[in-house]
């Protein structure tokens, strides 16, 4: 005969799988190249395959920071994603009001151990932009500032997603390469703004001005090449085949979204932003492990 507390055990155990499985699916695992990516360029461009004293920092840019920026998020976009069919995917999890308290505590649960461990551990400059990184996220969706309902705020805000660049060579002691850093915010802010075209009508219904709902796709189209162009030529301070790789696919996305400018066409085009980071990153990547195996230096 089984007693109240074994039963008690064994439900809880599938509850708190499926709680996890659903808290990985909010952290949207197919955009964490975004902060994983970014992190591990900023140990190579320091000069080294991996140094130790980085690993904290790459594992906070993995679960705990993408569930902060997009846990956040769905909490705050309930609304408009209940309308959106993109939602309830790989695109970004539909959650249900039940959900927010989970998503809150697993938001904090997960991200304070390890500010608590960096304010203790890594120099204060390296402090200050971890803080950074997470307020503008944090803040892009929630009030009072929620830079996602601001015209081109929203675009500008993302921009932090280049703050990797900067706070892992901190943190180890080094001088950030700047071109990069800056040619990863300007790449940013233009991504971002490309993928909201897909949105458009979802957000102007619920009220919210985004700077592709303030251009629209053809006028946002010609602001996010503006900036792949200013992260081209930013890029080619350190790496002509990695900003030629990122013109050719910026390029592509572009005049495919000029010649069609839809959200329609957004949508279409989102795969292939999607794979953007994973293409050139990777390509990035690595032409600079080969360059510190060959040469010694990034």
């Amino acid at each position: 005969m089984t007693d109240g507390s074994e039963l008690t055990s064994r439900t809880a155990v599938p509850r708190i799988g499926v709680a996890v499985r659903r808290l990985v699916l909010v952290s949207r695992p197919v955009l964490w190249i975004n902060t994983i990516g970014s992190g591990l360029v900023g140990v190579w461009l320091t000069g080294t395959l991996f140094d130790l004293r980085a690993l904290p920092v790459i594992l906070w840019l993995t679960l705990p920071f993408n569930l902060l920026i997009y846990g956040v998020n769905d909490i705050y976009d309930q609304d408009t994603d209940a309308a959106n069919p993109r939602k309830g995917s790989i695109e970004g999890a539909r959650i249900r009001q039940s959900e927010v308290r989970l998503i809150a505590w697993a938001v904090a649960v997960t991200n304070l151990p390890f500010l608590v461990a960096f304010s203790l551990t890594l120099p204060p400059l390296a402090n200050a932009a971890i803080l950074l990184y997470a307020g503008v996220f944090v803040f892009y969706s929630a009030p009072p500032l929620r830079f996602k309902a601001r015209p081109f705020l929203d675009s500008l805000s993302n921009a932090a997603y280049a703050l990797p660049l900067v706070i892992v060579p901190v943190a180890l002691g080094t001088t950030p390469v700047w071109p990069a850093a800056v040619g990863l915010m300007a790449w940013s802010v233009a991504k971002h703004a490309f993928d909201a075209v897909q949105d458009i009508v979802e957000d102007r219904d619920a009220g919210i001005t985004t700077t592709a709902v303030r251009l629209g796709a053809c006028g946002t189209a010609l602001w996010s090449g503006a900036w792949w162009i200013v992260s081209t030529a930013l890029f080619a301070v350190v790496s002509i085949p990695v900003a030629a790789v990122n013109l050719l696919i910026a390029g592509v996305l572009v005049v495919a979204l000029l010649r069609d400018p839809t959200p329609e066409t957004g949508h279409r085009l989102y795969r292939l932003s999607v794979a953007f980071p994973y293409i050139a990153g990777s390509f990035a990547g690595v032409l600079l492990m080969v360059s510190i195996v060959l040469v010694g230096r990034p």
